[in-house]
């Protein structure tokens, strides 16, 4: 039973795992970031192409 106890005291002061949790959520949302600035981008690159088509 006292090993138990220990090893469930160890568990709780363990901050590996909540560390890899923080890290999984900044790298999601650095994915987020990305993929709208991609989104954004494509749509005004797409819209001065098409500008430049129409004048031609």
């Amino acid at each position: 039973m006292q090993s138990f106890l220990t090893r469930a005291q160890r568990f709780m002061r363990d901050e590996d795992g909540a560390t890899m949790v923080e890290y999984a959520l900044m790298l999601a949302l650095i994915a987020v970031v990305c993929i709208v600035a991609v989104a954004a981008i494509g749509t005004g690159a797409n819209g001065m192409f098409t500008t430049i088509s129409n004048d031609l």
